[in-house]
């Protein structure tokens, strides 16, 4: 058995090494991030923000009254085609800034009323915030991590992660391959989210909610966005989940997808809004299914105006 010295010693010695042939995520690309090379998440291993902000549009038990303090992280290895957040996963859009400089951040968001830290698409820039994390605990840091992801992210590196991560908000994006290629080339999408997924609950095991104030402690949320003229999927996504993990995590079941740029000429498919019949008819599916643990969002969720507005630098 390693004690925890010794594990802290081998997550250390991962962390200084795994962007010198970057293998963070599924695409591999082993570029020398470290030596400034760009990966296929389009960073350096200098880490860049494009906003941190308290954020009032997740999930209720996440934002709240209060808000959550949300850290959005320029790049990403995933690439989807209708990405809501395109400025800063593909537009370059962000500041760079040090792992003591994200400690700061965390206690500037905690000085605004944060119920929690949210970490929003970390995933190239795991082996930094894992330090961050540890430092910001060091140091007597006690809000809530909450760890946003698309889950296109290896198990060993989320494993750098474990101890530190106090909820995990992944997104189940697809099951079939076919459309995992088409919208994000991704087609390992669904094997690699399946065993993410799986590594998150058994690290945080089932929801905790506290008692007073009903804003969620520790557990697994799981997001799934449907799509237009996706919605058997959507199904089988569900379905899936629950077959899984029963009521152990949160199927979050959202509506919100907002066609952006020129998606609607490239993928006519998507160039509308989700119908609202659409939407009820994968709210009765879960109900059916057995699903008791899940949120769902109410009245014109689409709107550009959900969008944030990044760091123009």
């Amino acid at each position: 058995m390693i004690d925890n010295t010794e594990n802290s010693q081998r997550k250390n010695k991962i962390e200084d090494t795994e962007q010198s042939a970057c293998t963070l995520c599924p695409r591999d690309c082993k570029k020398n991030r470290a030596d400034g090379e760009i990966g296929v998440c389009g960073e350096t291993a200098a880490m860049r923000i494009g906003r941190a902000a308290l954020h009032m549009w997740e999930e209720p038990c996440i934002s709240g009254e209060k808000g959550s303090g949300a850290v959005f992280f320029t790049g990403c290895p995933l690439h989807c085609v209708y990405c809501q957040n395109y400025a800063i996963s593909d537009g370059g859009t962000g500041r760079q800034i040090t792992v003591e400089a994200l400690v700061q951040i965390f206690r500037d968001l905690e000085a605004q009323g944060a119920a929690n830290i949210n970490l929003v698409t970390a995933d190239h820039f795991i082996p930094q915030v894992a330090q961050a994390i540890r430092q910001a605990k060091d140091q007597g840091f006690s809000l809530p991590f909450i760890y946003n992801t698309s889950s296109y992210v290896r198990v060993e590196a989320l494993r750098m992660l474990d101890g530190l991560v106090d909820v995990y908000l992944p997104d189940m994006k697809y099951m079939d391959v076919d459309t995992a290629a088409k919208y994000s080339h991704a087609p390992d999408y669904p094997v690699v989210a399946k065993a993410a997924i799986a590594e998150m609950v058994r690290q945080c095991g089932e929801v905790v909610l506290d008692a007073e104030d009903a804003y969620i402690r520790r557990g697994v949320i799981v997001r799934h966005m449907l799509l237009p003229k996706h919605l058997l999927e959507a199904e089988k996504i569900i379905r899936y989940l629950y077959e899984t993990y029963g009521n152990r995590i949160y199927i979050s079941m959202m509506s919100q997808y907002t066609p952006v740029g020129d998606i609607g000429v490239r993928f006519p498919e998507l160039a509308d809004k989700v119908r609202r019949k659409s939407y009820r008819k994968l709210l009765d599916y879960a109900v059916n299914l057995g699903v008791e643990q899940a949120f769902y969002q109410e009245g014109e969720v689409a709107k550009e105006s959900f969008i944030p507005e990044f760091y123009k630098e």
